[in-house]
This record gives C-alpha cells, structure tokens and sequence, in this order.
C-alpha cells in the first residue's frame, strides 16, 4: 500500500501497556504510513515523547503543544481533520468515560472530537477496574457509533500480578486491524455475514509418520479470516496442520483443526447451512495413498510404486449442494500462464469465484507473506491485483465477490 491515505495519529494514555506502542509506531513508519504520537500527561509516566518522536519520525504532540499557541489553526483541528485513522491505545478508563460522554479536557480527546475518520480502541486496565457496570456501560456505548472499532482486552497476567481480562493486544493484532482500517476506511460490510474459510494443506497418510502433502502453511487462509472479521463477518475457519502463531493470530475467529481432505470435506459440509460465503483457500490433496498401514513401514518395505486413490474434490462436491444464495469462491494454485486452468476449474466446478495465484514467482503463494492474483467472475469479470501483503489481497478478494452480480 502506498503511504497516501495512511496518516494515523497513535494516541497513547497512561498505562504500562503503553510500551507497546514502540512497536506500533515503529512498524507503521518503516512501512511508509505518517505516525502521529498524541500523548496524555499520564502517557508521558510510562513512555518518553523522545522515544515516540524517534520511532515515529515524527514529532511527539503533548498538552503543552495543545496549549501553545504557535500554530496557525488551532492543533487538534489540523490533527482531527487530516487524520486517516486513530488509534487509542492504551485506552484508559478515565479516557473511556471521557469519550462515551462527549468530553474533552485534553489534546486527545478534543482531537478524537475533532475527527470524523475511524477510531480503533485497545484498552489495558486492571480486571476489577475493567469489568465495573460504570466501565462496560461507557464501552458499550462509545461502541454504539459506528466509527468506533474495537479489539476487546485478553485474559493474561497482568502488570498487578492479576491473571484476568484487561490484558492490552499484542502489536502484531494491533497493526492487523490498522491494516485493514486503513484498507476498508472502516466499512463493515460484512456485518451479518457468517464467512466459512478453508485454509492450509491437508496431509495424506501412508503409514503414521509419511504423507502426501504440500507446502502451504495456511498464511492467505488466516489473512482472509482477519480481513472478514475486521469488517464485521463471523469466521469459521476450517484448517490443516498449522503454525501456532497462525492459530494464535485469528482473535475472534471459531477454528476447527482437520487433518485429511476427508476431515476438511465432513467439517466444511457440517458447517455450510450457515455459511453466506464459503472460501476454499485451503490446499488440498488430489490423491492419497490407497492404503494406509497402521504402524511405520519399515524401509525395505516401502513399495517402489505408490498406489494412489483420488481424493473427493470439496470444491465441486460443496457447489453441488449450496443454496443459491450462497457465494463460493475457489483458489486455483498455478505456475506457469494461471489464467486459463482458473477459468476451467471456475466453471467445471461450479464456482462463483475462483482466485488464480502463481506459485512459482518471488515473493508469492506457498509460505510468504505476500501474494498476487488474477480474480475471475462467474460472468466473465476479471481484475489482476498486484503484488502485495496477502491481508491486502484479502480485503480485494472480498471487494470483488461484493461487485459480482447475485451477491
């Protein structure tokens, strides 16, 4: 993504948890977003304006700044008004019922005031504190405007040695959902919506320790499932053998683990009565080995020739059966000229959609965290997207589906 239309003001309140946007703003300028810090005098307890300034590349704006009278229009309205995306993190108690009642004592607050552009909410406090009816009431409320997203506090050990919710995201979740903020300006327009995504590999046994297999690692499957569900979708993600770091990844998403293509298929059949969109990012075995022995083979026992058995295509089997309400959305895995077997496989499964990906270039397909693509239509439409992150990618996937007729 390029850096225009990525300017987020990072506004820190006072909390322990407020180290963690070193990270935040680190990873955000180094990928060419403008990085605004806006600290509270709390904020300022716990992290340095300095440290912000240097990991922002940016000046560090406190009430001092607020107060000063050294700019020609007055702060919080130049910050509000060219703001793409807010982020208030650590978002405090005392900030939270600021916010849910419509005041403003400080440069935050009247700059959040100020704009009109999305506000992503990440708050950190201690359980007791987080879990008052004054405190769910307010973040209930503040979240009653649809310009307020959220990423709810996790259950952790906490800096009070309190193991319970109030735990602040992680960076990685965090620049997620700015990610996909500034991709999708905020809408959710998959609210309503129940995504059913398939994603990884599936591995096919010979005995208990060999398989057919392949090198997906689940990445564009996960990528997919965040993407849904930062714009209002429920997830169900269905996926083989993953990384844990993956798995952990997918805050808010239902998984199932499977192991084989006939796992993949009973799970995916099971769930598809309340899916509106299924997507088939998972890459699945053709064939599999005809028999399976139930102990290790040993060396000299392994045949020289493999007897295969084709494996059931889920695809197909899944487009003979959904409704026609129901949009399905093939991936077709390719070297070599992608376009033509997509369309092939587009219709002769049946599908409404189908996503050509190369497997056989740079920075792209099996394992990286990048990808590029060729969407194809069920009437005929076609868009190339470009290199870029696969959550990127993602959020085209789901911009394209929503542009085809009958969606």
């Amino acid at each position: 993504m390029m850096a225009a239309n990525r300017r987020v003001i990072l506004g820190l309140g006072g909390g322990i948890a407020a180290y963690k946007l070193c990270e935040v703003a680190s990873s955000l300028a180094k990928d060419g977003a403008e990085v605004i810090p806006v600290m509270t005098a709390a904020a300022q307890e716990f992290v340095t304006p300095l440290s912000l300034a240097t990991l922002c590349r940016h000046p560090a704006y406190t009430d001092q700044d607020f107060w000063a009278a050294t700019q020609p229009r007055p702060l919080h309205i130049e910050l509000g008004e060219s703001a793409n995306l807010l982020v208030l993190a650590p978002l405090t108690a005392n900030t939270l019922g600021k916010l849910a009642h419509g005041l403003a004592d400080n440069l935050l607050t009247n700059t959040v005031l100020a704009s009109t552009c999305p506000v992503l909410l990440a708050p950190a406090m201690n359980t007791d504190m987080w879990q008052q009816q004054s405190v769910q009431r307010n973040w209930r409320q503040l979240l009653s405007d649809a310009r307020y997203h959220a990423i709810a506090p996790g259950t952790g050990l906490l800096a009070c040695d309190r193991v319970g919710p109030g735990r602040m995201a992680e960076p990685q979740e965090i620049l997620a959902v700015i990610d996909s903020l500034l991709l999708t300006q905020g809408q959710r327009d998959l609210a309503g919506k129940h995504l059913l995504i398939s994603a990884g590999s599936t591995r096919e046994y010979l005995d208990p320790v060999r398989f057919i297999g392949n090198p997906s690692t689940g990445k564009m499957g996960v990528a997919l499932a965040q993407a849904a569900v930062h714009r209002g979708a429920t997830v169900t993600l269905v996926h083989g053998p993953m990384a844990i770091e993956h798995r952990q990844a997918l805050t808010g998403v239902q998984q199932v683990a499977v192991t084989t293509a006939a796992e993949m298929q009973q799970v995916l059949v099971a769930n598809l009565p309340q899916a509106d969109w299924i997507v088939m990012a998972a890459a699945v075995a053709d064939v599999k080995p005809r028999d399976r022995a139930p102990t290790k083979l040993p060396k000299a026992a392994l045949p020289e020739e493999l007897p295969l058995a084709t494996v059931p295509d889920i695809a197909a089997h899944l487009a003979s059966i959904k409704t026609a309400q129901q949009v399905l959305i093939g991936f077709a895995a390719q070297t070599g000229d992608i376009e033509p077997p997509a369309w092939q496989k587009l219709e002769k499964k049946g599908l409404d959609a189908i996503v050509a990906n190369p497997i056989d270039q740079a920075n792209s397909g099996f394992g990286s965290d990048f990808n590029q693509a060729i969407l194809l239509g069920h009437d005929g439409q076609k868009q190339v997207v470009p290199p870029s992150s696969k959550r990127q990618l993602a959020h085209q996937i789901f911009d394209f589906v929503h542009s085809l007729k009958h969606t």
